[in-house]
């Protein structure tokens, strides 16, 4: 199978959006008809502090472009101190994709409520247009097999 050129290049996006806010503010946007690009998948976590950066490497492991961490403004988590865990996970996991070789455009946190169908729409845009001015990911093979990063 030949590697698909930037061109046709149709990215693999994982985001994790907390229940209560972020996912909530994507059916915001669904409910609403606003249009983003369907290049995303969505994993509906409980909370945005509930996502393991295992979770997180994991995705890349198997292939995604880019990976979307999504949960509620500060102040506002259902589970009072999720999102501030998130952010703390986030900057340590930053730190160790770099390591990893991980470009940074392909890894993002973002906060997102249920009230912000709109916030939610412009994002998915942007993270897409990011993903796909930043091209396949180098860590897969071929376009189909992902390369091995190391275990943590």
């Amino acid at each position: 199978m030949a590697t698909e050129t930037k061109a046709e290049f149709k990215p693999k996006i994982l985001v994790f959006a907390c229940n209560w806010c972020s996912y909530a503010g994507a059916d915001n946007a669904g409910v609403n008809r606003m249009q983003y690009p369907p290049d995303i998948r969505v994993i509906r976590t409980m909370c945005s502090g509930r996502v393991s950066p295992g979770h997180v490497i994991d995705a890349f492991r198997m292939g995604a472009d880019g990976v979307l961490w999504s949960g509620c403004h500060f102040g506002d988590c259902h589970y009072i101190f999720g999102n501030y865990e998130a952010e703390k996970n986030y900057k340590k996991l930053e730190q160790m994709l770099k390591l990893m070789g991980v470009d940074h455009r392909r890894f993002r946190l973002e906060w997102v409520s249920a009230a912000e169908g709109n916030k939610w729409a412009a994002l998915i845009k942007e993270f897409v247009e990011d993903i796909k001015a930043a091209g396949p990911s180098p860590h897969k093979q071929n376009g189909t097999k992902p390369v091995e990063l190391p275990v943590i």
